[in-house]
């Protein structure tokens, strides 16, 4: 039964259903065609011989006399008509007296005449001394001959039909080996296993399914890979504050604080805790990101507002960090504020991402822009974080957005965080179809991140 479910099975049982119809359909064709050429060949061998008879009557009777005296009775009866109009022999019983007449007048007779359930093929010539000779032979003899014929085309079917099941034995198994082997790897992969190698071969299709395997195995390699690395970076990243934490908490406890730099732990500590809360609410950000009921409230958002708003919450921040944080708004020529179609709310989000990773790698003195103009015609609104900081690469700007990916670079040579926050940034653009972009700016001049989004009509 498990056989039949197989494609191996479900091939062989098609080849041969399609191998049985075959051989039904033309059976079915090549009987009645093999059966009526008989009977018109033996009509036409009939009407010949019957022309010879008639054209020299004692030399073609001496002939058949011989013949049939060498090879024994022939399948047809010579009968006569005298020029009376008597007639003897087997034609007696098949002729009427219309037809013979009409055979003795001249006219050929060429008839297919049933006596007694049983027909006759019937060739009647008239002789040039008057009289006629008649030959007529039975169609069970033309049938039995042709039935021959008939079990030999039945068994050339037969044949036909046997190879044509076992070709489809073997296509099946050649089909089936291939996919066998690619569901046997994906099982393995599916268990844990890793650098499973398939040699791809089959049919084209097949191949490419062994192929999406060997390409889906590398592609799992490297995206564990990129967790592992992703997993010891936050995890070191986390460990950093919990161990200022709790070494404070084991010295507050043994009492080898003083009372006098009590208050400075107690900051220390809650600079730390927020510290680790960040980590917390990034990685649940980026749950959130990757859930199916992710949501979006997407209407014209007036992209003054959310601008000036970030601007609002980061300058403490900037102010703090000695870092000009400016902002530029797009000009319309009615006045009319611009509006995005999008979630104002994730917008936010994106860029205050964007700023919070700029903010860090500002240096003390310099600018940091956050800039909004039209492109496009006016259709397209640009939203730009230029920061002022030692910029990105060619290949910096190519796995920008990569968890932890410029962390793990440049980890030790300048200030990096989590390596969370552009990847939120992204992974928030992307659902919310968005652009985001790194642009190309000239070396030392920071790094300039791009937002573009949709304008919306304005409200009236």
């Amino acid at each position: 039964m498990n056989w039949l479910r197989s494609l191996a099975g479900r091939i062989t049982l098609v080849t041969a259903a399609v191998a049985v119809l075959a051989v039904l359909v033309t059976g079915s064709t090549a009987f009645p065609l093999i059966r009526s050429a008989a009977v018109e060949q033996a009509r036409q061998q009939l009407a010949r011989q019957a022309d010879a008879f008639a054209a020299t009557p004692v030399a073609s009777q001496a002939l058949d006399l011989r013949e049939r005296h060498l090879l024994g009775p022939d399948t047809y009866e010579l009968s006569t008509i005298t020029v009376g109009g008597a007639v003897s022999g087997a034609a007696a019983q098949l002729l009427s007296a219309g037809e013979t007449q009409q055979v003795l007048s001249g006219e050929k007779v060429s008839r297919t005449v049933t006596k007694g359930g049983v027909q006759f093929l019937v060739e009647a010539r008239a002789l040039p001394k008057g009289g006629a000779i008649v030959l007529t032979r039975s169609l069970d003899d033309v049938n039995a001959a042709s039935a021959q014929l008939l079990q030999r085309t039945l068994l050339a079917l037969a044949a036909g039909l046997l190879i044509a099941v076992l070709a489809g034995t073997l296509l099946a198994r050649r089909l089936s080996g291939p996919l066998v082997r690619t569901a046997a790897a994906a099982r393995r992969m599916a268990a844990g296993e890793r650098t499973v190698h398939l040699d791809p071969d089959g049919v084209a299709e097949v191949r490419a399914v062994g192929e999406a395997i060997n390409t889906l195995d590398h592609a799992l390699m490297a995206s564990e890979g990129r967790q592992r690395e992703f997993l010891l970076s936050i995890s070191h990243e986390i460990r950093t504050p919990l161990t200022a934490m709790r070494g404070y908490a084991e010295a507050l406890e043994d009492g080898l604080i003083p009372q006098d730099d009590i208050p400075g732990i107690g900051r220390t500590l809650s600079a730390e805790t927020d510290r680790l809360d960040g980590f917390v609410r990034d990685l649940l950000a980026l749950a959130r990101l990757e859930a199916d009921d992710f949501t979006l409230d997407i209407q014209p958002v007036n992209i003054a507002v959310v601008l000036e708003q970030a601007k609002s919450a980061w300058n403490g921040a900037a102010v703090q960090a000695g870092v000009e944080l400016t902002l530029q708004l797009p000009e319309t020529p009615d006045g009319h504020p611009v509006l995005a179609l999008t979630d104002g709310q994730r917008l936010r989000q994106i860029i205050d991402g964007l700023i919070g990773n700029a903010l860090r790698i500002t240096p003390p003195g310099q600018p940091l822009a956050l800039r909004a103009w039209l492109e496009e015609s006016g259709r397209v609104i640009g939203v730009e974080v230029h920061d002022s900081g030692p910029g990105l690469t060619a290949e910096d700007a190519a796995v920008a957005f990569e968890r932890g990916a410029l962390s793990r670079r440049y980890t030790g040579q300048r200030p990096t965080g989590s390596g969370l926050g552009l990847s939120i940034a992204a992974r928030l653009a992307q659902r919310m179809g968005l652009s985001l972009t790194v642009e190309p700016v000239p070396a030392g001049q920071g790094a300039r991140f791009c937002i573009r989004l949709p304008r919306a009509a304005a409200v009236s």
